[in-house]
C-alpha cells in the first residue's frame, strides 16, 4: 500500500435494503444514476478529487455489477501498482449470520489488517447512498484545525417517518456534537449524519475493537457514544446534495437534475464526477420527435415524444409513444405509441406497442429488469 496521507474506505452495499426492487438484483454503490453515472461514481470521484489514492472499497452480495462498472479504477486513476483500488470481498466476525457481517463496525472489524497495514494517518468511511459534490481537502483541514479525532459529514433536511434510520445532531455553536439518536419521531429540518465520517486511523482501529467486543455492530452506536466526549466536529455539507432512503427519493434525485442549477452545483468543474467510458453514437432525434426538459444520453434513437425525464444509453422512442416524468435505464425500448408517466425501467426492458404505464409523483411505478410488457 502506498503511503498516503487518507485512506478511502466505501461501504458500496450498506443500505440496499433502501430502495427495494432496484437494489434486488445490484447493489447500492451500483444503482444507476443521472443518465449516465452509478451512485459509487460519487463516493469515488470525491476521493480522489481531494487526492486520495488508497481506497478500499467493501462488497458482499450482489456485486457483479459493481466490479464490471469501476473494474480496475482506470477511470477514477486508481489503476495503480502501489497501492490504488482495492476490491474487498465480504469479512465478517465469529457468530455472524451466514457469514455475513450485522453492520459497518463489523465490517470494518473484519478488515483490520488492511487498515493496519495503511500508513495513512487519516480514514475517511463513505456509504454510496448520498448524491453530492463533497470538497473533502476542506473537510480534512477543518479536521485538523479543530484537533478533531472524528469528523462527521452532516446535512440538514426535513426528515420523514421513514427516515427512522437517520443518525440526527445535536450540534453546538463550536460545532462540536452535543448528542446524537435515531428516532422515528423527529419532524421538520433536522442536521442528519450523512454516513461519510473521517477517523484518525489509529482511534479508527481502536474504536472498533473496543465496539466489537461489547457487542456493537454499527458505526452509530459508536457515534453516539463518543458524543458524550464533545470532541466530535462535525462538518456541515454546503450546495445541493441528496440523500436517499428509498425508490421515490432516489426518483426525485433523478428528477432534480432537470433543473441546471443543480447541474451545476453537482457537476463543479474543479471537481468532477468520473465514471466508466462507453463508446457510443450520438443520440439521434427522429423527423417527429419532440424532446423538452430531458436529459438523454449517448446511443439513444428518439423517434417520439420526451418530456421532464432522465433517458439513459442505448433506449429507443418509437413513434408515436410518449415519455413523461420518467427515468428510462440503458437499452429498453419504448414501442410506437406506447405511453409512459412516473414509471422507472430498469434496464433492457420492453414496452410494446400502444401499452399505457402510469405511477405517481410520489408512487413511481417501476419496472423490473429485462421485463417485457
Amino acid at each position: 500500500m502506498s503511503e498516503s496521507k487518507v485512506l478511502g474506505i466505501v461501504f458500496s452495499d450498506m443500505h440496499d435494503d433502501k430502495m427495494g426492487d432496484l437494489t434486488m438484483v445490484r447493489t447500492m454503490g451500483s444503482v444507476p444514476y443521472g443518465g449516465r453515472y452509478r451512485l459509487v461514481d460519487f463516493a469515488l470521484s470525491n476521493m480522489v478529487n481531494a487526492g486520495i489514492r488508497d481506497v478500499g472499497m467493501l462488497t458482499k452480495s450482489n456485486y457483479h455489477s459493481l466490479m464490471d462498472h469501476v473494474g480496475s479504477g482506470r477511470e477514477w486513476d486508481l489503476a495503480r501498482k502501489i497501492g490504488g483500488l482495492t476490491i474487498l470481498p465480504p469479512f465478517a466476525t465469529k457468530g455472524s449470520a451466514a457469514g455475513q457481517s450485522r453492520g459497518s463496525l463489523e465490517t470494518l472489524a473484519g478488515i483490520h489488517g488492511y487498515i493496519a497495514s495503511s500508513k495513512a494517518k487519516h480514514v475517511i468511511l463513505c456509504d454510496c447512498d448520498i448524491v453530492a459534490s463533497i470538497d473533502y481537502q476542506a473537510m480534512l483541514a477543518a479536521h485538523e484545525e479543530k484537533g478533531a479525532g472524528i469528523t462527521l459529514l452532516c446535512g440538514r433536511y426535513d426528515v420523514a417517518p421513514h427516515h427512522g434510520e437517520d443518525l440526527i445532531l445535536t450540534i453546538g455553536e463550536d460545532d462540536f456534537l452535543r448528542d446524537a439518536f435515531q428516532s422515528t419521531e423527529a419532524r421538520g429540518e433536522q442536521d442528519v449524519y450523512m454516513n461519510i465520517a473521517i477517523f484518525d486511523r489509529e482511534l479508527l482501529l481502536r474504536l472498533v475493537a473496543d465496539g466489537v467486543s461489547h457487542g456493537k455492530y454499527t458505526m452509530e452506536e459508536i457515534i453516539r457514544d463518543q458524543a458524550k466526549t464533545h470532541t466530535i466536529l462535525c462538518y456541515k455539507q454546503e450546495g445541493w446534495f441528496y440523500h436517499m432512503h428509498s425508490l421515490t427519493e432516489y426518483f426525485e434525485a433523478n428528477m432534480a437534475l432537470l433543473d441546471a442549477q443543480v447541474r451545476e452545483e453537482l457537476f463543479q468543474p474543479e471537481r468532477p464526477i468520473f465514471t466508466k467510458i462507453r463508446d457510443e453514437a450520438p443520440a439521434k432525434y427522429g423527423l417527429s420527435s419532440s424532446v423538452k426538459n430531458s436529459l438523454i444520453a449517448d446511443g439513444c434513437i428518439i423517434e417520439g415524444t420526451v418530456e421532464n425525464s432522465i433517458i439513459f444509453r442505448g433506449v429507443k422512442v418509437g413513434q408515436g409513444a410518449v415519455v413523461r416524468n420518467s427515468i428510462i435505464m440503458q437499452g429498453c425500448v419504448i414501442d410506437d405509441k406506447a405511453e409512459l408517466d412516473y414509471v422507472i425501467l430498469d434496464k433492457d426492458v420492453l414496452i410494446k406497442d400502444g401499452r399505457r404505464l402510469a405511477g405517481y409523483l410520489t408512487y413511481p411505478l417501476y419496472v423490473p429488469k429485462k421485463a417485457h410488457i
